[in-house]
């Protein structure tokens, strides 16, 4: 999920499309995965749970293989800022990426609302917040900056497989449900629905999200320096 300084013009054209409409499709796999796990469930709040997180996991292994090539699939700001800060990105081209990836995440959510015959436009009223909800989305943001950035230097190949079953299990073992992406929060406070946060919930979360992520970007900075950075020996 990495992506070295490239060209401009429509080659950067392609690779926005490819972030936003990746982007969409990673929203539309959480919400509407969620929505269908809580109508099939008769309830069942671990049943729900284990439906949205399989399918979102899923999605994300096929969407990142499928974009990967084209813009390095981030469809995560963080992802795209820490690409930057490790010179891997231009922050030029990091600014557009960020703003296709928020515009795609409301798009995503907005496809899933129709699918499933919702109002497009709602807000949630699923409360998250908490020292508790606060301190795992910043440890949910670490876990998956880390096993971005480690799996691209060592096994690049493995990188879709290994996200994919990191957010999975990451659904499990927070209590945030791991949302680890400032578009995806954004996004799921315009969707009242098992995916939803209050939109008076997203600050603690953006917050959190950023500290993991800069605590990432520290720690892989020591551990694995990016080939720009590093000196010839």
């Amino acid at each position: 999920m990495t992506l070295k300084n490239g060209c401009d013009g429509s080659a950067l054209a392609r690779r926005l499309a490819s972030e936003g409409i990746g982007t969409a499709f990673l929203l539309a796999a959480v919400v509407g995965s969620g929505i269908m796990g809580e109508r099939l469930s008769g309830g069942n709040a671990a049943m729900t749970l284990l439906a949205n997180s399989l399918w979102t996991g899923a999605a994300l292994v096929a969407l990142i293989l499928a974009f990967g090539p084209s813009s390095g699939a981030h469809f995560n700001p963080l992802v795209t800022l820490v690409s930057a800060v490790r010179r891997e990105l231009r922050w030029r081209d990091a600014s557009l990426y960020i703003v296709v990836q928020v515009a795609g995440a409301f798009v995503g959510v907005w496809a899933a609302h129709r699918m499933f015959e919702l109002p497009l436009l709602m807000l949630s009223h699923r409360g998250r917040s908490g020292g508790g909800q606060w301190l795992s989305e910043g440890i949910a943001t670490l876990g998956l900056l880390s096993v971005i950035l480690g799996t691209a230097r060592s096994r690049p190949a493995a990188v879709p497989y290994a996200v994919g079953g990191y957010i999975t299990a990451a659904y499990w073992f927070t209590s945030s449900t791991s949302f680890a992406n400032p578009a995806v929060t954004l996004a799921r406070a315009c969707t009242d629905t098992f995916a939803g946060i209050r939109p008076a919930d997203v600050g603690g979360f953006l917050l959190a999200q950023l500290a993991g992520a800069a605590a990432a970007a520290a720690l892989f900075g020591w551990l694995s320096p990016s080939p720009a950075k590093e000196e010839t020996p």
